[in-house]
């Protein structure tokens, strides 16, 4: 496992391991911060395009190429 990978293991269960409460709490920080927020739905987006036929793309690739074009991609 990479450092990248594991980090977010260790983030992922802490976050599993939070009450509704403080769930709700970290989700509602998270997307209270434009960034994140657009990182979400671009996630979300590339979920449902995922079930759609045509070119597959990862979400590496896609934040690959939108770091590379600006944030306007």
């Amino acid at each position: 496992m990479k450092a990248n990978q594991a980090t977010a293991e260790v983030f992922f269960t802490a976050f599993k391991a939070l009450r509704n409460k403080e769930r709700e709490a970290f989700l509602e920080k998270v997307i209270s911060d434009p960034e994140l927020k657009e990182d979400l739905f671009d996630v979300a987006l590339i979920e449902r395009a995922k079930k759609v036929k045509g070119k597959p793309v990862s979400a590496k690739e896609y934040f690959a190429k939108r770091r590379k074009m600006g944030s306007a991609a």
